[in-house]
């Protein structure tokens, strides 16, 4: 009887080991770190080119034209 006990503590303690419980929680963190990089990355391109600055420069010439 013991050692039927022991081994079902032990097929237990395996079943845990195994669990994918904490599978999405992963998946998510590295979703997470990727859309990080890929904005760091964005944000590095931008304040190098000034293409938003010069974009938005234009459309407010294009808004006062139009008011005046």
């Amino acid at each position: 009887m013991t050692l039927l006990r022991w081994l079902l503590a032990l097929h237990s303690w395996l079943a845990r080991l195994r669990s994918d419980r904490g599978q999405a929680t992963a998946e998510y963190a590295l979703i997470l770190l990727g859309a990080a990089a890929v904005a760091m990355l964005l944000v590095s391109w931008v304040t190098k080119t000034n293409r938003i600055g010069n974009l938005l420069d234009a459309v407010f010439r294009h808004i006062t034209g139009l008011v005046s």
